[in-house]
């Protein structure tokens, strides 16, 4: 069970990865143009300092448990949003299932 519990913890901070990709594939290719760019850069980097801030494991300013559950599933949620809007609609649902699924299992695991 450890070794399952460590697998998914390592499937969670993949899922953490691909929604920073996403949100930068999103960027790159919803605008044309310089602003792309800018998008396709600052978004990743606006999630990831918000999930450095308040929900990595050593946080700067932590977050109670099951708020910090909630907002990781969000943001989570938006890299999905992120796909279907770049027209990766099949990808999007890949995505939104591994999430629900890891999601599920941390909340199960109480990870």
């Amino acid at each position: 069970m450890a070794l399952l519990r460590s697998i998914n913890l390592a499937v969670a901070f993949l899922l953490e990865l691909c929604m920073l990709a996403a949100l930068g594939y999103w960027g790159f290719t919803t605008i044309q143009g310089w602003p792309r760019i800018v998008l396709g850069l600052a978004a990743p980097l606006l999630a990831a300092v918000v999930w450095g801030v308040f929900l990595a494991p050593k946080a700067a300013r932590p977050l109670d448990p099951v708020l910090t559950f909630w907002l990781k599933g969000a943001m989570l949620s938006l890299g999905a949003v992120a796909l279907v809007i770049a027209n990766r609609p099949r990808l999007a649902i890949g995505f939104a299932l591994a999430v629900a699924l890891n999601m599920l299992l941390l909340w199960l695991w109480r990870e």
